[in-house]
């Protein structure tokens, strides 16, 4: 694994904290990885959709 280093806000940190205290992520490394994971198939999602929309725009043709 790469270790990349990140600043973060004390509130963001505090916050993963009390995530991790509840029980929802074994630990910092954890929740970072999954929030990482989430933020990329978000955008491979919206990229996707974004490129269906100009497909079927240029299809309908309402693009050249």
């Amino acid at each position: 694994m790469d270790t990349i280093p990140a600043k973060l806000t004390h509130r963001l940190v505090s916050e993963m904290d009390e995530l991790i205290k509840e029980g929802w992520y074994a630990n910092r490394s954890e929740l970072i990885r999954a929030a990482v994971r989430d933020a990329i198939r978000r955008a491979r999602s919206e990229r996707m959709e974004a490129a269906i929309k100009e497909d079927v725009e240029w299809g309908l043709g309402g693009k050249d």
